[in-house]
């Protein structure tokens, strides 16, 4: 999903718009859009917006682009998850007294969901954080963060390292780090949205029984196409509300 810095807003309405387009059936599955010049003018909007919401779109997997066909709408489309790409302690904030607890700030070998998300070769160490949020004094998300390797961030955004190295690192998500480092830079994420339980480790953390429901956000945050950070947050009951689209 595309959720982004304050300028990109009008391309991320216009993605999302777009999405619902597609999924009302306006533009069905299988369909193949129309030409760049008749979209914008059925969708009112200037062809550069346009051409970068179709970027998104593809990179997303809505759309496919073949040559010789045009871009047609995928028959399978992504799970909905972020509307935003936004910290999750903003997005459980919303005006409320928030804050972030480093409960482990290290390096560690990839773990398969690592491995899976960030692309991450079997023998590297990348940071792993893990945080305790609290909203209005209650423990209200547990997030596991892990970032692409040093090498590859100071490659593509230098600026995240420092501020990981930082004196903010103990009072902050990663994300929130990140998105800051990234400013203007076009980052885009991705979420999914299942329901669990938090298990012993977990629920020893939030103050919770092993065996209370929660749901669980999973997310990775790309520059271009390239995997910068993957996340787990962990909600219990109680937790403020996250302003998220459910997963079909």
């Amino acid at each position: 999903m595309a959720g982004r810095q304050p300028q990109r807003r009008p391309v991320v309405a216009l993605y999302e718009r777009m999405v619902e387009a597609v999924r009302d059936g306006t533009y069905p599955p299988g369909s193949t859009l129309p030409t760049e010049p008749r979209l914008a003018a059925e969708l009112g909007v200037s062809r550069p917006a346009l051409r970068e919401a179709l970027i998104l779109l593809q990179e997303d997997g809505v759309i496919n682009v073949r040559r010789g066909v045009g871009r047609t709408v995928s028959h399978h489309l992504p799970p909905r998850g972020f509307e935003y790409l936004k910290p999750v302690e903003e997005l459980l904030g919303e005006g409320r007294q928030v804050a972030t607890t480093a409960l482990a700030r290290t390096y560690e070998e990839p773990t398969d969901f690592s491995t899976q998300h960030l692309l991450l070769p079997g023998t590297c160490r990348v940071r792993f954080w893990e945080s305790l949020v609290e909203v209005a004094g209650l423990p209200s998300c547990l997030t596991q963060e892990w970032a692409a390797r040093d090498e590859l961030l100071a490659e593509l955004l230098p600026a995240a390292v420092e501020a990981f190295d930082g004196p903010a690192a103990g009072s902050s998500s990663m994300l929130r780090l990140l998105l800051a480092a990234g400013r203007g830079l076009p980052l885009t994420g991705g979420s999914t949205v299942v329901a669990t339980t938090l298990g012993r480790q977990r629920g020893a953390q939030l103050g919770r029984p092993a065996d209370t429901p929660a749901v669980l956000v999973t997310q990775v945050v790309r520059l271009d196409r390239t995997p910068l950070l993957a996340a787990k947050h962990m909600l219990p009951p109680g937790a403020p509300a996250l302003p998220v689209w459910q997963a079909r």
